[in-house]
């Protein structure tokens, strides 16, 4: 499992991009990815690409995220889930707290 992020070159977007696993063993590395010592990013993309598995930890985190950028104002993408991922991300409801954008 690993958390890696990438900012845009205007420092604006923030994208985190986990692979494997996405549980409570990577906490720390998630939180770190998007709490920089330089300012916050205005936009944010965690890219699940290559995410096989999260749980409900997981969505826990993504809440903390949601809560970091701003709550209800915040601007988080979910991008490239695979079928399995946005199937745990409907069933939470997750749908209306994200912008979900399923592989094509």
């Amino acid at each position: 499992m690993s958390v890696t992020s990438d900012r845009s070159a205007d420092g604006q977007e923030l994208t985190i991009i986990i692979k494997g696993r996405f549980d409570f063993s990577t906490h720390q590395e998630f939180r770190s990815a998007y709490e920089p010592k330089e300012k916050h990013a205005s936009r944010y993309k965690v890219d699940l690409k290559d995410t096989h598995y999260l749980d409900s930890s997981a969505l826990g985190m993504l809440l903390l995220l949601r809560d970091h950028a701003g709550g209800d104002r915040a601007d988080i993408q979910l991008v490239n889930c695979n079928n399995d991922v946005k199937k745990i991300l409907d069933i939470s409801n997750f749908s209306k707290l994200f912008n979900i954008v399923k592989t094509a």
